[in-house]
């Protein structure tokens, strides 16, 4: 991995829809690489460099595809405590959800995050909505975690992407 590439974070406890995440992505021709997160509290363990496995590099690219309903620490409480992180606060944070719930929407909103999305139950929806998001990936810019907030990249630019 180069310093410029963005890897894709996807949080997500159903291990189905992750896999159609990660498969639409890459029809979308989404090439960069991605890490799977179960829960919640896998997630903050990566991003804050707490325990064994795998942890966030400082002055790499991330973008996080987060869950809301997840086990052991839920989607919104890992959006609440990235964005008060003065380092973290940067990463990009797309909310994946099945509930359209407008409350629930306007508070992950004003917590901080990116987009947020609502997962279609029905299956050829749901595939057509994660190429779209595909396809909005491939022209958002997403900073560094530890650079200066005026360092953003396109994702389209990074090595590793391909163009359909």
């Amino acid at each position: 991995m180069t310093k410029n590439e963005v890897v894709i974070l996807i949080a997500e406890d159903d291990e189905g829809h992750a896999a159609l995440i990660t498969k639409n992505l890459r029809r979308a021709g989404i090439a960069n690489p991605m890490m799977h997160f179960k829960d919640g509290l896998a997630t903050l363990s990566f991003l804050f460099k707490k325990g064994k496995g795998p942890h966030l590099v400082s002055g790499n690219r991330y973008l996080l595809l987060l869950d809301i309903r997840m086990p052991r620490v839920d989607g919104v409480e890992v959006l609440r405590q990235v964005k008060q992180d003065k380092h973290l606060c940067k990463l990009p944070v797309i909310m994946i959800t099945t509930t359209d719930d407008p409350k629930e929407v306007e508070n992950c909103h004003s917590l901080g995050c990116s987009n947020y999305i609502t997962k279609p139950v029905d299956y050829d929806k749901f595939t057509r909505v994660i190429r779209q998001l595909g396809l909005f990936l491939l022209v958002v810019e997403v900073p560094r975690i530890d650079g200066d907030l005026n360092d953003v990249e396109r994702i389209s630019n990074t090595p590793g992407m391909q163009h359909s």
